[in-house]
């Protein structure tokens, strides 16, 4: 033990909370992360899943953990991290390939017994030694028989008391950070205000822990990370993609003056964007947890028939089921937002883990030739626009609109300034006008953009109906000619193309002088922004562009692309979107970089690929 704790100030550093899946791993990782935002920090976290609703308590497979990347400058959750709390062998196990040489672990040594290590599948006595873990700055805490000292008194029986480990925990690195206690304490009153005695137990644990760590004088460095720069003004939230994609459709409905409907089904990681709107009927909010997949995108349908701006949401196996009824949608030219938070497949795959590999479903996964706007969001603030944005081109281009995010920026959060809704554009639906009752029909449209018009059920003079089989372009009755089918084939594309002129240009960013542009899309951006940054900083000239725009693209993509002598496309599957692009943007010379591992990327994987590429 030391006298003195040593400060060492820091840009950025990364904490990892891990445990079992009952030890409330993501709970005090969210607190820390809202302790972080409030203090200034910027933040990027990734919470990281069991599979198993409840594997075996202290086996490999029941490890839950949580990552907080927090200072200035921030743009992932980190490769490896700076502090690493492991409460129990599994956790430490699960979790060592993500410690650097130095790595502060503080571990429950009360969690370290013969048979915990046999959980764990430990040969040795010595867990740290067995895994490589020599070089690392080591804190054992008797976290259980602190918890129990410190509740002693609370009339309290043994299992509720352990309930409580995990403050303990946040107590102990709420004092490694130099955070003040005063707002994890009221998120805790917020939580558990109704629960009197948790709450009380649940405070008293946090300072206790934070007592511990300050009068241990443990042989460690405690860290003041610096906030950001000055930001924008205004009121500052931590919001995961989900709660945000939510938000963005409620902004998006809010701007159009319309009622937001929600036609879902329970699946993960997407189960969240029902979860938070169904909390909003003070708002118009209306929701529908229906029997199936099929079920809530067909009731979205009824209800934007009826004229509200209706949204479904799901993951890769519900959009498979969902894709007869997308193709309804196409047919019958009806605006539809349909959110795709990807995970690992294929089939049930690995429902918490994430993955980029619905693109292509996304685009082509119906039958006939069904075109559909494909968008995707890059992080979990970047959630609220594209929502916004995908609901303002369904509306105004009467289309299904398809919005990929994913489970790293669904369940992943970021501070988010809540903005002003007169900071986004005018949503205008092309309702029909009085002067179009005479003659009109359903699939009259404007023929500078091939929209078809909008008339709502019930007005007076539009009376219509729409279905699945193909129309007349003139009549708007059901027809069976081959000229009028290719006809509206090409009208349902070009409708689609067209959309390009009014969605922004692809932006390319780094070296200006370079010869190979770095390419992604959706969650992905922050990884390759931070390698592209960091192959520059070390005298090498690369570019980079990201895709929120997959179908249309942009219309400067083949400019853009073709600018290049090499063009690496880095994503979390097998090569779906360079395939895509050969396709769209010929002699372009595309190179892929690819990790199929149901993890976000690793920026010192995606740094030695660029590298590979420029030295060739």
């Amino acid at each position: 033990m030391s006298e003195k704790t040593s400060i060492i100030e820091k840009d950025k550093v990364v904490i990892r909370f891990s445990g079992d899946s009952g030890d409330g791993m993501q709970l005090v990782g969210t607190i820390f992360s809202n302790l972080s935002a409030i203090f200034g920090n910027e933040i990027s976290t990734f919470p990281d899943y069991p599979a198993e609703i409840r594997a075996p308590q202290g086996t490999l497979g029941g490890v839950s953990g949580f990552q907080v990347h927090i200072g200035k400058g921030i743009y992932t959750p980190g490769d490896t991290c700076d502090v690493l709390i492991a409460m129990n062998p599994a956790a430490l196990k699960t979790n060592a390939k993500y410690c650097k040489p130095g790595t502060v672990i503080i571990f429950d040594e009360d969690s370290f017994t013969q048979s915990d290590l046999d959980k764990a599948d430990y040969k040795t006595a010595n867990p740290f030694e067995e895994i490589g873990l020599t070089n690392v700055q080591l804190v054992g805490v008797p976290v259980e028989t602190m918890v129990k000292s410190s509740l002693a008194d609370m009339g309290l029986d043994n299992k509720s008391m352990l309930r409580s480990k995990n403050m303990f925990a946040l107590g102990l690195v709420c004092w490694l950070f130099n955070r003040d206690l005063e707002p994890a304490i009221e998120m805790l009153r917020n939580k558990f205000g109704k629960k009197p005695s948790v709450l009380e137990a649940n405070i008293k644990v946090l300072t206790d822990g934070y007592n511990y760590g300050n009068n241990i004088h443990a042989s460690v460095s405690t860290y003041r990370i610096e906030s950001g720069d000055a930001k924008q003004k205004g009121i500052y939230m931590d919001v995961n993609g989900n709660k945000a994609v939510s938000l963005g459709l409620v902004a998006a409905a809010e701007k159009a003056g319309l009622n937001l409907f929600l036609g879902s089904y329970p699946i993960t990681p997407a189960t969240d964007i029902l979860h938070e709107l169904s909390k909003l009927k003070a708002l118009g909010v209306k929701t529908v947890q229906a029997e199936d997949e099929i079920a809530g995108i067909c009731t979205a349908i009824g209800a934007s028939f009826a004229g509200d701006l209706a949204a479904t949401s799901t993951s890769g196996p519900g959009l498979a089921l969902k894709s007869e009824a997308i193709g309804l949608a196409v047919m019958a030219e009806i605006p539809l937002v349909i959110i795709d938070v990807q995970r690992g497949g294929p089939s049930t795959g690995l429902p918490t883990k994430t993955e980029q590999t619905d693109l292509l479903q996304a685009l082509y996964g119906r039958n006939g030739e069904s075109p559909a706007v494909v968008m995707s969001a890059t992080t979990p603030t970047d959630c609220f626009d594209m929502a916004f944005m995908a609901s303002k081109i369904a509306l105004e281009h009467m289309t299904p609109v398809i919005l990929l995010t994913d489970a790293f920026i669904g369940n992943g959060s970021s501070a988010w300034r809540i903005p002003e809704l007169s900071e986004y554009p005018e949503i205008k639906v092309p309702y029909v006008t009085d002067d179009m009752k005479e003659g009109w029909k359903p699939y009259k449209r404007n023929m500078d953009n091939m929209v078809r018009y909008k008339a709502i059920p019930g007005m007076e003079g539009f009376a219509h109906r729409l279905g699945g089989l193909e129309k007349d372009f003139d009549s708007s009755a059901i027809s069976t000619h081959p000229g009028n089918h290719e006809k509206m084939t090409d009208t349902r594309q070009t409708k689609i193309d067209k959309i390009a002129y009014q969605i922004p240009l692809l932006e390319v960013t780094g070296s200006p002088e370079a010869k190979t542009l770095v390419v992604g899309w959706g969650g992905t951006k922050g990884h390759i922004y931070s390698a592209v940054e960091e192959v520059n900083a070390s005298g090498k000239k690369v570019a980079f562009a990201h895709f929120n725009y997959i179908n249309p693209l942009p219309l400067n993509t083949e400019e853009v692309l073709k600018a290049y002598d090499k063009v690496l496309v880095c994503e979390i599957n097998n090569g779906q979107l360079a395939a895509y692009l050969r396709g769209k943007i010929p002699g372009v010379n595309i190179l892929q970089f690819n990790r199929m591992e149901a993890q976000p990327f690793r920026v010192k994987d995606i740094v030695e690929a660029i590298n590979k590429i420029t030295e060739e």
